[in-house]
């Protein structure tokens, strides 16, 4: 079951697409990932199982939507100077992770958008997929959101599912955990406002628990900070379920050992799983009291491909590593275990 999209996407640089036709189907009741399919389309190069993909240290700062934009805009001109096809970045990027009561505040929810319409406005996601953090309110409730965007649209909006409340952490005071409908048939869209309709003229997108499906069958998935912490991670189940891109962004601040926690984590996660998994954090004190030591890195299949500093003066620093998705695919069918649990 499957929700097409009428926007395409390259899933590398060597390939390009054209739109032939597109086609909608439901989908069932679950909280279980769902499929936002971007299919029927035709190759016009030769397909490959290489993919460049690219992920950041930024250094914003709490409500500062001018400094965090351009600092975006900056890291996915890098991304595609370096022929990536997918940029990831950190958790609550557009307005800063350190907003603190800010977050009760719609002006902070209606700032984020502007940004969001200056990044696609002036050729962030031109030729790019990217995966920025924002929060978003739908449905009357203020969510921590990851928004996909390609090609000026909005691909979807994937709400994080595991709030952050232990130590220096109290998420759940501005956000609420996302929990998938049981009605709707586990699906739910969300009403872009008004000015970036009139800007796009996208109206609506997916929003919910779902993953992107390429024309060839590539597939990228997000899990959200804390979710990696947890006893049921996101990924455990986008992996069974064959997706094989995994973005993580992140506000992680610094703490004697918490780097090497985090690597065991996601190391261990591709280890047992299989697949690409993509980790951005935010890099400096963000105006608080906490200081956020980036180490965006790249992980495949339990080793670790590509890394940023921890300890850094630039605002802006971006790692990309070229993977072939084709040892992703190879690794997992050599579990058995893997494979029966996937079925």
């Amino acid at each position: 079951p499957t929700i097409t999209m009428t926007t395409t996407y390259p899933s590398s640089p060597t390939r390009q697409f054209h739109r032939q036709s597109s086609a909608t189907g439901g989908a069932p009741a679950s909280s279980k990932p769902l499929s936002t399919d971007i299919s029927s389309y035709a190759y016009t190069r030769t397909p490959s199982s290489l993919i460049t993909l690219a992920t950041c240290n930024l250094n914003q700062w709490a409500l500062d939507f001018d400094g965090n934009a351009s600092r975006i805009l900056t890291s996915c001109q890098i991304a595609k100077d370096q022929h990536a096809s997918y940029r990831l970045g950190p958790e609550l990027e557009l307005c800063g992770y350190g907003c603190e009561d800010h977050f009760l505040e719609q002006d902070t929810f209606d700032h984020c958008w502007e940004s969001l319409v200056r990044l696609l406005d002036e050729g962030a996601s031109d030729g790019l997929v990217c995966d920025f953090g924002m929060p978003v309110l739908h449905g009357g409730v203020r969510y921590n959101c990851r928004v996909i965007c390609y090609n000026r649209r909005v691909l979807l909006i994937r709400p994080k599912t595991a709030m952050a409340d232990n130590g220096n952490y109290r998420e759940g005071r501005y956000f609420t955990a996302y929990t998938a409908p049981t009605t709707s048939g586990g699906s739910e869209r969300h009403l872009l406002p008004t000015h970036f309709a009139n800007k796009f003229g996208q109206r609506d997108v997916p929003f919910g628990l779902h993953y992107i499906t390429c024309a060839d069958g590539t597939t990228i998935g997000c899990e959200s900070c804390e979710e990696l912490w947890t006893p049921q991670s996101s990924h455990i189940d986008l992996a069974l379920r064959g997706v094989e891109i995994i973005g993580n962004g992140s506000g992680s601040h610094h703490e004697l050992r918490k780097l090497s926690t985090r690597m065991e984590l996601m190391i261990n996660a591709t280890r047992k799983c299989g697949g690409v998994y993509l980790y951005s954090n935010q890099r400096g004190c963000d105006g608080s009291r906490t200081y956020y030591d980036g180490c965006a890195m790249i992980v495949v299949n339990g080793r670790i491909v590509a890394q940023a500093p921890q300890f850094d003066v630039q605002d802006v620093h971006v790692v990309t590593a070229t993977v072939d998705l084709d040892d992703v695919r190879s690794y997992r069918a050599s579990q058995p275990s893997f494979g029966i649990q996937a079925a």
